[in-house]
């Protein structure tokens, strides 16, 4: 017999000889060590085991795929209500996992198991707790298999079998209801304690959908008013593990005349066909009788989507959605060993590619990437995180080639972002560090990036465990702080600028510092169209996901938790990757995360969760065809999206004091609606890029008042009643509310209207001018004209009006409008 695993009693001196005697007996005779197999699972009783290690045969079942386990058989003589667990001091730090099945060796049932339901918390820093326990109904004489495995870890621990009085389980016996009204007589019954309800009585009812529904229980009832009711939703199985997907206690509207308040509770999920939906009143407040309601409602698509393959797609990486050649139009730019191939969009929508033949050994993309013009050449260059570190891909100034450069410091990379750290007027580079402080590049102005890794308090945060990085202005001060996800451990972190090149983590005062986090990529926006930026941390798993309103227009720095009656309390789905956009341009901002759904906003902080079929997937967005809709790429499939009569606008941003690519600025429109706002960011979600273009849907709003850009540089620019439904191309300057004007430098230029040459002067403190750049007023470049004894050329100029660009040897830039005769 195999001694690895014994019960804590101490044995006699004859049971030693005993058992040498019987080890020697079954070495001679068997190869199978005991509790090594389903087969030869060890008997086992009420008590506490140690298991040394975890190295025998797992069977594969729906419930368990790990390769390894270690086995008992426990076989009640009495029906007991029993709990298995590992949640023993001893263990503390460790990993466990465990299934207990029924029937026999050869076909077995999962019937409960546990992976981290325990309390006992790691005290390592880790708040996280990995140790299992779970309790089910055990009858008399049947043998109950119980299956340690190497889930998680082969290391040996303890855990112990106690046997309880039993309890009916309520779930098994749960009356079957479907939609209309229901009558619950009398809360009676015992019940079970769950995460959601410590109630000691309810009523058990069991839902099951024929098809997809958003679903609405309800006691909110004239026939209720002056009730008060309580109840709790759960999945899956009654005998293993019930999942709490929502609650609610008085979200009802109905109000009581006696107390002024109401205390009836309503809920709208969404449920999936086939899906068994435990619906437990409970009596928190009363043990009366009410009326509940069922309601089903119908899935709608407020947009939909196509499916289109490009064949064409061979990037081995990450894939981006970005302007690579500073047209305006979305391109989707592949990643793979020494080569990039960019699908460029043509006026007509279509997609064509290019290789670029990038030479030499560099880091690939395999956690992140990121896009932006770095060097200010007019082409888009992309930053590639991977485990070891980061390389850039750099264009040349006329985007006909790209050089890969790799520093060589090591970064285990995550989220990578180019950002203008110190407001320059040049994109730096930052990167997510999984194991040390976080680590960023400045640009000289040259392109040349200098490294730096964060220390202290002022700067990024001085731990690991940095998952996604997102820049926001989040406290409408004009500059760009940052908001940082956390798997485990420490808390998420708020790093605010404060504007003079520093950083300060104002987490703990913001109410951003909760524990238990577990998070990979946050999405952030204004998701209650308030003016200000609100954060979703997404959950990977372990920890929920929140819902946090920004309360800056009450005069605080503070985040507020929404979470409860969101949307997001009842969204049982988790992924690393959150990204916010408006999907269907109706104005409101959505956000795609997991479980093949987008969850529509609603405007006021809510949500509505659409489960699209197919697996929609996060992955990089951007349009991809000129129709205003956002479309998402996974890896070689393009979902298009099919425009719904919402209208739209889109702004594609072109910097000169600010770094070319915009980002950092803060866009906003007004009109009949309100106000939208948007943030230009390089790097969302966890590890994709997608378009740098400020995109808003409009819904049946025909018009708009203005268009405010708030460029990094503190230029403002304000275009009066532009055009929907169509893309607005603006140069920095080009619409000045305030900004650095070529008059202000020192220069003059005339005759303005000009014929055929324009004249600029200057007085000897002006700085000698570098180039000169003339666009249009959709901010399409037009030339790069000459400067011969202070005079260019302005014949090939069609009539019209004129933006005039000139780049000092300073590094400023200067605007100038004039027009052409």
């Amino acid at each position: 017999m195999n001694l690895k695993t014994t019960i804590e009693k101490a044995p006699s001196p004859f049971l030693f000889f005993k058992v040498l005697a019987m080890l020697l007996a079954f070495v001679s005779f068997q190869n199978v060590k005991a509790q090594n197999t389903c087969a030869t699972a060890v008997p086992v009783t009420a008590g506490t085991y140690v298991v040394d290690a975890i190295n025998g045969t797992n069977v594969s079942v729906g419930c368990s795929n790990a390769s390894m386990a270690e086995w008992y058989a426990y076989t009640p003589t009495e029906n007991h209500s029993t709990t298995v667990t590992s949640d023993l001091a001893v263990n503390i730090c460790k990993d466990t996992n465990f299934n207990v099945y029924t029937g026999t060796c050869t076909a077995l049932s999962c019937y409960a198991g546990d992976d981290d339901s325990g309390i006992i918390a790691c005290n390592s820093g880790n708040a996280s707790t990995y140790l299992s326990t779970d309790t089910f109904e055990a009858y008399a004489g049947v043998t109950y298999y119980i299956a340690w495995d190497n889930r998680w870890s082969t290391a040996g621990f303890s855990f112990q079998i106690i046997e309880n009085p039993f309890i009916e389980n309520p779930c098994n016996t749960a009356t079957l209801v479907t939609a209309g009204t229901t009558t619950v007589p009398v809360i009676d019954a015992l019940t079970l304690t769950t995460a959601c309800s410590s109630a000691t009585l309810a009523k058990w009812y069991r839902y099951v959908p024929t098809q997809d529904y958003h679903l609405t229980v309800t006691s909110d009832l004239e026939a209720n008013l002056c009730k008060d009711t309580n109840f709790s939703v759960y999945t899956g199985s009654c005998n293993t593990l019930l999942s709490c997907i929502t609650t609610d206690d008085n979200s009802g509207e109905l109000v009581c005349t006696e107390s002024g308040l109401s205390n009836l509770s309503t809920r709208t999920f969404d449920v999936t066909a086939g899906t068994v939906y435990y619906i437990v009143w409970d009596n928190a407040w009363s043990t009366d009788g009410f009326d509940f309601q069922i309601i089903e409602e119908e899935f709608t698509f407020p947009v939909s989507y196509t499916n289109t393959s490009i064949p064409t797609m061979n990037s081995t990486y990450n894939t981006c959605i970005v302007d690579m050649n500073n047209d305006g139009r979305d391109d989707i730019a592949g990643v793979s060993s020494n080569n990039l191939r960019i699908h460029f969009q043509a006026n007509d929508g279509t997609l064509s590619f290019t290789d670029f033949n990038v030479p030499g050994n560099h880091y690939m993309p395999s956690w992140s990437i990121a896009a932006g013009d770095y060097n200010k050449d007019g082409y888009t260059d992309l930053l590639l995180g991977s485990g070891q570190g980061l390389t850039f891909w750099k264009s040349n100034d006329t985007g006909t080639a790209y050089t890969g450069i790799t520093p060589g410091q090591y970064i285990f990379c995550q989220r990578t972002n180019f950002i203008d750290i110190n407001n320059d007027g040049n994109l730096d580079a930052f990167s997510c560090h999984d194991i040390a402080p976080n680590c960023y590049y400045i640009n000289d102005g040259l392109g040349n990036m200098s490294f730096y890794q964060s220390s202290g308090i002022n700067l990024f945060g001085n731990v690991g465990g940095n998952y996604a990085s997102i820049w926001t202005d989040y406290d409408n001060d004009g500059d760009q702080d940052m908001f940082v996800s956390k798997c485990s451990g420490p808390p998420c972190e708020l790093h605010r600028n404060n504007g003079d090149g520093t950083f300060t983590d104002v987490a703990s005062v913001s109410g951003m510092n909760f524990q238990p986090v577990s998070s990979w990529s946050s999405a952030i926006s204004d998701f209650d169209n308030d003016g200000d930026m609100d954060i979703l941390v997404g959950s990977n798993g372990g920890a929920a996901t929140r819902l946090f309103r920004n309360d800056l227009g009450a005069g605080t720095d503070a985040f507020t938790n929404i979470t409860l009656g969101s949307g997001w309390d009842t969204n049982p789905n988790t992924n690393r990757d959150y990204i916010a956009y408006d999907f269907d341009n109706d104005g409101n901002v959505d956000v795609l995360g997991g479980g093949s759904k987008i969850m529509f906003g609603q405007g006021d902080g809510t949500f509505l969760s659409t489960v699209y079929p197919g697996n929609i997937n996060v992955g990089a967005v951007g349009d991809l065809n000129g129709d205003g809709f956002l479309d998402i790429i996974d890896w070689n499939t393009v979902r298009m999206a099919v425009p719904n009569g919402n209208n739209w606008v889109v702004v594609h941003l072109k910097g000169i004091q600010s770094n070319s690519s915009g980002v950092g600025a803060r866009v906003e429109i007004y009109g009949s609606w309100g106000k939208q706002i948007r943030d230009v960011r390089s790097g969302e979600g966890f590890e994709y890029m997608s378009t740098l273009n400020a995109h808003f849907g409009l819904g049946q709003a025909d018009a708009i008042d203005s268009i405010v850009i708030r460029w990094p540089s503190g230029t403002v620019d304000v275009i009066p009643n532009p055009q929907i439904n169509q893309m607005q191309t603006v140069v920095e300057g080009s619409f000045p509310l305030s900004n650095p004007s070529v008059g202000q430098a020192g220069f003059a230029i005339y005759p303005n209207p000009a014929e055929d040459y324009l004249t600029i002067s200057r007085n000897a403190s002006t700085p000698e001018i570098k180039s000169l750049e003339i666009y249009d007023l959709a901010g399409r470049f037009i030339s790069n004209p000459a400067l011969e004894n202070d005079r260019l050329s302005v014949k090939i100029l069609s009539t019209g009006t004129y933006i005039l660009v000139l780049r000092a040897a300073d590094g400023k830039s200067y605007t100038q409008k004039f027009l052409k005769k």
